[in-house]
């Protein structure tokens, strides 16, 4: 089962930070050092050390570029005076036409493609890198007023850039994280100076990725540029939510050093975590709590209990079957409680899908975002419905295989267990024994009790 990782950017964030963070948090360095040693690309060779930041230490994560590869004539500096330190500074900005820099190294989206395509890379992480690189040369496209295909940039184009980009994914992977909380991206105030003269923060990238993917951006007080481009495409790429669960337990921290210098503390906070379980006790007293009536009842525990959630739906009728069902996997990671689709005919007798999705309110807009993301569609109606519901507990019980999960709701003193699919479904690939022997099993070994 995926992990979950939750990207505290009070610090803003960068490729190189997002690196050391994932590595400071177990990311295998060997898995990762196999992979760049794939790569298509020459000129650098990368450093990972200790170094203390604001009195933290962290994990510095650096990509040293030799003469022939370094990019000088991106480095910027900020007009009150601060120069930026480290590879990320000198080329967040360095963006141009294929005209442009004429003694460096160009390439666009088809050649990065190539790279990571003919990479050590797995599946999941040329994915998660291609991503990434996708919405970078989207927002470079529309800062620029060019076709995607004909940017060549810097920004997805240099050596530190691909390695950056590459070593998040291969991390990410290797963590087997599947869930990525994001609740927002901090920001610095005024402007930087660079190749093309003076822009204001957010930079015409960062700004066109955080517009894109809706993300949320705080502007703070700090002097300079917090978020560079790599860092916006990366949580634009790989987060699945902006809400952090009202409890959670933290597993394990990974701190990711930054090379600039500025009044904040310069790193990034990365952590696996997990939402609590409740005790039964605590469900109890919550329920009680919420529903006086219940309260009052010696026969609490059999009775029903309400709730409300909310009901979306939109009419898709210009996708193909891969993106729906894709939008389904997301959707049901995101928080949706359900999600299905209803054929119909729209007008001029269109075959169509009537999307429904059934949340919790306070996940309504991650959703919403997903569906207008990845569908075609321009309108979502959603209603609230009260609904009712049983009492219900998550139980672990001994099979001849080992132990699975399941679900026992009561209803007027009686229980009805249901197993989880997923906990069967584990344990039937693990011991090759079919899933309805097991299930079977377990509703007829629990019938009589």
């Amino acid at each position: 089962m995926g992990k979950t990782l939750y990207l505290e950017c009070y610090s803003g964030i960068s490729g190189d930070m997002t690196v050391a963070a994932l590595l400071d948090l177990g990311a295998d360095r060997s898995v990762l050092d196999r992979v760049l040693k794939s790569l298509k690309v020459s000129g650098f060779e990368t450093k990972i050390s200790r170094v203390v930041k604001s009195g933290i230490d962290a994990c510095d994560f650096d990509v040293v570029l030799d003469k022939e590869h370094e990019n000088h004539d991106h480095d910027m500096e900020y007009l009150h005076g601060h120069h930026h330190e480290g590879h990320e500074s000198n080329h967040a900005h360095g963006t141009g036409t294929a005209q442009d820099h004429h003694h460096h190294e160009h390439r666009g989206i088809k050649e990065i493609t190539y790279i990571i395509e003919h990479s050590a890379m797995n599946e999941n992480a040329k994915k998660i890198a291609l991503r990434i690189f996708e919405i970078l040369a989207e927002a470079e496209s529309k800062a620029h007023n060019v076709p995607v295909d004909q940017v060549h940039f810097h920004e997805v184009g240099a050596v530190d850039s691909i390695v950056d980009i590459v070593s998040v994914a291969v991390c990410l992977d290797d963590l087997d994280v599947t869930e990525v909380i994001v609740p927002v991206l901090c920001e610095g105030r005024g402007t930087v100076r660079c190749q093309h003269g003076i822009l204001p923060i957010p930079v015409p990238a960062v700004a066109n990725i955080v517009s894109a993917n809706h993300l949320h951006l705080k502007m703070t007080e700090i002097e300079g540029e917090l978020v560079t481009p790599t860092g916006a495409a990366i949580v634009a790429a790989v987060k699945t939510k902006d809400k952090l669960p009202e409890t959670f337990e933290i597993q394990k921290i990974g701190i990711g050093a930054g090379k600039r210098q500025y009044e904040c503390p310069g790193i990034l906070r990365a952590m696996i975590i997990s939402q609590s379980a409740e005790t039964d006790e605590a469900k109890a007293q919550s329920e009680e709590f919420k529903n006086p009536e219940i309260r009052n009842n010696p026969k609490a525990e059999n009775q029903e209990t309400k709730d409300t959630i909310i009901k979306m739906e939109t009419n898709i009728d210009d996708c193909s079957g891969e993106v729906l069902g894709f939008v389904m996997e997301r959707l049901m990671k995101a928080g949706a409680r359900d999600v299905h689709y209803v054929p119909v005919f729209m007008k001029k007798n269109r075959p169509a899908w009537v999307l429904n999705v059934i949340c919790k309110e306070e996940d309504m807009e991650t959703l919403q975002n997903i569906i207008f993301e990845e569908t075609t569609t321009i309108g979502i109606r959603y209603s609230r419905m009260e609904r009712t519901i049983l009492p219900r507990e998550t139980r672990t019980l001994p099979t001849p295989w080992g132990e699975v999960q399941v679900k026992v709701c009561t209803l007027n003193g009686k229980e009805q267990l249901y197993p989880e699919y997923e906990s069967v479904a584990q344990l039937s690939r693990e011991k090759e024994i079919p899933f309805t022997e097991i299930y079977r099993y377990i509703v007829l070994a629990n019938k009589e009790k």
